[in-house]
């Protein structure tokens, strides 16, 4: 007698098939034959999150801590819609996420349905790819695929969208074996010439510059990065989804480049002979503009996406590849090399005075606590083996410019869309998939009030999140370019209302900090991250504070104001290009 199961049995022995341990997920009436089976299947833990938004970033952020894909849950309708930002979050930061969504049976589709909502073409720009699900006997392949697309090539999001009867109704047991999804293979070495190619402009270049980025981090290339800078003494710049996949304390790292990035790194981009850029998309943010980007420089540009590849920047020779294999080809072939290196002497030399120079730094006060000074006692108080997960706007580039990120997965933050509410849900996320390590929020007000209500769900599951509230009482970035660019006009970017987020901690069941004045700032420290369970600890910060170094819109990267005076920047000095000599 043939085996049946429900769609919704099949859901969960999928899920178990594909290594899955935590969903994140709201339940409601479309997916209840899911949540109606949860009991039987104790080796999926299930996290209700407060928002089904915090469910995708959640996800998210497991997957960027763990390497593997994240799952999330969602009922049809308003369900299904409120992934969107999250699935969108995930697809711009290429982050391996499955999202399962509920849907009106198949006989009520296209007819305007109770919670129906066409999700599956709502989120074909924001999805790598995604099915509607229309037969139970389909689901098992589909669910293999969806794993098997989110989580190779370009990692990226994959919706499933799965109509109510197609839970309930059963298909026959498949062997393991039977489930196999469709021919995909994206490659992963470089070709041969082109790799020779990389490699010559490599020996011959004089002022050569290593630009990282997130592919670094998805495909675990860190230390084919660390071997070919120091193999080939070249310096190493990241991008803000890059952090961490290269040592920040290492000799040859120049900091991170674009808009907010170090004097170092954006100069020695602006004036290299030879830019290799591994696993990064020239996003804008980077490059600032295009036209005097790199403008010296052969691009070689490896990625494992052929669609990044020229698309923002004409590069000369291009790789498709996974970026650990092209880089170990690279380094192979240099290893083989008998002939002479051309000598680096002169421009390591260079790298460095710049970065003596011009170092990241701040004002100190003994009266107003500076955000910055907190973030690096996070990291002082915390250690190299800290999760950080950043909300977006000014907190987020001090976490990124002061927090010494030394390992790669350490940094989640939302880098492409620039979410805000990703910090929370996504620190959640990676302190349910390592409930013993410690896990850190750097957030903003505004940023944190997007999705506070998951204190509850950290309450709730006993995950031991610290939030570190860099609270300036307004939209801080916004405010910073209203200061800078908008002659000072600070339209509705000052909060004149907020919560007192001690108490709002407190009433969440989560113990309450605050710090008002520097010397607080190590003692409220210290009691919050020893403390057990989640915290929340408010530092009331100079409101006044910008971040600097700021490339203004329409520039090079090369033309950062540096520092602040009385709301006012100062423009770095015109400085020629130099020819070094050989």
């Amino acid at each position: 007698m043939t085996v049946r199961r429900t769609g919704a049995e099949i859901f969960f022995r999928s899920l178990l098939r594909e290594g899955v341990e935590i969903l994140f997920g709201y339940p409601g009436g479309a997916v209840l034959p899911i949540y109606d089976l949860l009991p039987r299947f104790p080796g999926i833990r299930h996290i209700t999150v407060r928002h089904e938004q915090a469910a995708a970033h959640a996800a998210d952020g497991y997957a960027r801590a763990t390497g593997r894909p994240g799952v999330c849950l969602a009922t049809s309708g308003p369900g299904a819609t409120n992934l969107v930002t999250g699935l969108a979050t995930a697809y711009m930061d290429s982050v391996p996420v499955v999202a399962f969504t509920g849907q009106v049976t198949t006989d009520h589709l296209g007819r305007d349905a109770f919670q129906e909502v066409d999700i599956v073409g709502m989120t074909r720009t924001c999805t790598k790819h995604n099915y509607l699900v229309r037969h139970t006997e389909e689901l098992e392949t589909v669910i293999k695929e969806a794993f098997l697309i989110a989580s190779s090539g370009r990692p990226g999001p994959v919706l499933v969208d799965l109509p109510k009867d197609v839970l309930t109704g059963t298909a026959p047991a498949t062997p393991r074996h039977e489930a196999k999804g469709r021919g995909y293979s994206p490659p992963r070495r470089g070709h041969p010439l082109q790799i020779q190619r990389a490699v010559s402009e490599i020996l011959r270049a004089r002022r050569p510059v290593l630009y990282a980025g997130g592919g670094i981090i998805h495909s675990g290339a860190h230390h084919e990065l660390r071997q070919l800078a120091e193999m080939a003494r070249i310096p190493v710049t990241l991008t803000l989804m890059g952090l961490g996949g290269f040592p920040s304390e290492h000799p040859l790292f120049l900091g991170m480049l674009g808009m907010h990035g170090t004097y170092a790194a954006n100069r020695a981009v602006s004036e290299c002979d030879l830019l290799i850029a591994v696993g990064s998309r020239f996003d804008d943010r980077a490059t600032g503009a295009v036209a005097s980007f790199a403008p010296r420089a052969r691009i070689v540009h490896i990625d494992i996406d052929p669609c990044s590849i020229g698309k923002n920047i004409r590069v000369h020779i291009p790789i498709v590849g996974d970026a650990r294999v092209v880089l170990g080809q690279i380094l192979q072939r240099l290893e083989d090399h008998q002939g002479p290196m051309e000598d680096r002497s002169p421009w390591l030399q260079r790298n460095l005075q710049w970065r003596r120079r011009f170092p990241l730094t701040y004002t100190t006060s003994q009266e107003v606590i500076k955000p910055q000074h907190v973030v690096r006692e996070v990291h002082r108080l915390s250690g190299d083996e800290t999760i950080i997960a950043t909300e977006v706007g000014q907190n987020q580039m001090w976490a990124a410019q002061f927090f010494p990120f030394r390992r790669p997965r350490t940094l989640l933050s939302s880098g492409g869309l620039g979410t805000m509410g990703y910090g929370l849900p996504a620190a959640i996320g990676a302190q349910a998939a390592f409930p013993h390590r410690r896990v850190v929020v750097i957030a903003g007000d505004a940023s944190l009030q997007m999705n506070i209500q998951e204190m509850a769900t950290a309450v709730q599951y006993g995950l031991s999140v610290k939030v570190v509230l860099l609270n300036n009482r307004s939209l801080g970035m916004v405010r910073q370019w209203q200061s800078l660019f908008h002659g000072g006009r600070h339209n509705e970017s000052i909060l004149e209302v907020q919560p007192d987020f001690v108490k709002l901690a407190e009433a969440y069941g989560v113990l309450g900090l605050r710090a008002t004045e520097p010397q607080q700032v190590v003692p409220c420290l210290q009691e919050g991250l020893s403390a057990e369970g989640p915290v929340l600890m408010d530092f009331w910060v100079d409101p006044h504070e910008n971040v600097y170094p700021i490339v203004p819109p329409g520039r090079g990267i090369d033309r950062m104001i540096l520092r602040g005076i009385k709301g006012k920047g100062l423009e770095t000095e015109e400085e020629e290009p130099v020819d070094l000599p050989a």
